[in-house]
């Protein structure tokens, strides 16, 4: 008896890897306790929010008290919080953004969902640097749409803008970057970014209808170095910006995010009201209306990341002692690391998981052969993991 659509049959195969995560860390830590697990298999941000979260909801006290302090809001969000909100990505996308040109969203996730919702139908497709966010083939599924991954050069995971330009074709709809990047932490360079947008437009230009640049920046707070990470809006015209306050104001569970339009977009009017439509009729209405004030409170901080610098440092040190090949990530809380020795990525995840180490294979990414590790973990737990990691690597080594 069928009790789901066979798509959603498809997309719960393909989940699986992580879903197998997920049971292998309840069962260590049923086997061995909670401390003796080292979990780098999710990205859950970890840091303490900065005060003027703690001050803004403090202050939110007073206004939920008086009639209708939690009620319904705008379909785009709260003027004055989007009002806020463009002025702080102008400076930050160095485009005169207006509040018309942004919509509060539920997270990134649900910014995406209402953006592919708006611009896909059945057969578009969406193209994508790989390695990539792991949920984009679902977001671009719902709606008829089909993922084109390219992948990005070994190592170092540069756009292999060629490969790109190749995948796009008249049923190409969204080029779709995230930068820094999840999991890779590549930060795409000014000049990359670019070529890309030089590509978009001739390719526009030929086929005659808008190839949108979607930019998913949720990680753009986290970039190490002093390295930047460029401006998209004024690249390209038909760009969006979508990210989110989940890791730089530690308010993931908030789930606060945005869409930011490019100003100068032919027919920009028309997208910002699909948008909004399309925002409502899949049901999110935006943001929580108590994590929009604490955004809008918090805007211009943001949570001491310090710890992901350390993190980053010692996830190193450790890697180099196991011997396996790695790029120091630019940006975000992530590694991805080449798998040693001749295994495949899920034996060699299998190989950590019995050092009690829980990562999850590149080919969950889209790239197969590399495996990430999420820093949102106690820096005592990557110490921990040493002996295990040296283990592991030196058994898909010996491996035939």
């Amino acid at each position: 008896m069928q009790m789901v659509t066979p798509q959603i049959e498809n997309f719960l195969a393909n989940s699986s890897m992580i879903r197998r995560m997920f049971e292998a860390a309840i069962e260590l830590r049923k086997k061995y306790g909670a401390d003796a697990v080292c979990d780098f298999s999710l990205g859950n941000p970890d840091l303490v929010p900065p005060p003027a979260i703690v001050n803004g909801l403090r202050d939110l006290v007073g206004q939920v008290e008086r009639p209708g302090g939690l009620g319904y809001m705008p379909n785009a969000g709260y003027p004055d919080v989007r009002e806020k909100l463009a002025e702080y990505l102008a400076r930050e996308q160095q485009m005169p953004l207006q509040s018309e040109h942004v919509i509060i969203t539920c997270g990134a996730a649900g910014g995406i969902n209402a953006f592919f919702r708006a611009v896909l139908e059945a057969g578009d497709e969406v193209v994508c640097p790989a390695p990539y966010f792991v949920e984009y083939g679902f977001y671009a599924g719902n709606y008829g749409g089909v993922l084109k991954p390219v992948k990005s050069t070994p190592g170092d995971f540069r756009l292999d803008l060629a490969g790109l330009e190749a995948a796009i074709n008249d049923k190409t709809r969204v080029m779709l970057v995230n930068s820094p990047n999840n999991p890779s932490g590549a930060v795409y360079s000014a000049d990359e970014l670019q070529q890309l947008s030089a590509i978009l437009n001739r390719a526009t230009a030929k086929y005659g209808r808008p190839i949108y640049l979607l930019s998913d920046e949720p990680y753009r707070f986290l970039a190490f170095d002093g390295i930047d990470v460029p401006a998209i809006l004024p690249l390209y015209p038909y760009s969006l910006v979508i990210g989110s306050f989940s890791k730089n104001l530690a308010l993931a569970g908030e789930r606060v995010g945005y869409i930011a339009t490019n100003p100068t977009m032919p027919g920009v009017q028309q997208l910002m009201a699909a948008l909004t439509l399309t925002n409502r009729i899949l049901g999110y209405v935006n943001a929580p209306c108590i994590g929009q004030r604490l955004m809008l409170a918090a805007l211009g901080t943001q949570a001491d990341a310090s710890a992901y610098v350390r993190r980053r440092q010692k996830m190193a040190s450790v890697l180099s002692d196991a011997g396996i090949d790695y790029t120091l990530p630019a940006g975000t809380f992530y590694f991805f690391p080449k798998v040693p020795g001749n295994v495949t990525d899920t034996e060699f995840v299998a190989m950590l998981t019995e050092e009690r180490i829980l990562a999850v294979p590149g080919s969950g990414f889209g790239y197969p052969g590399y495996f990430r590790l999420a820093l949102c973990v106690d820096e005592r737990f990557i110490d921990q993991a040493r002996p295990g990691f040296i283990a592991a690597a030196k058994r898909a080594r010996a491996a035939k």
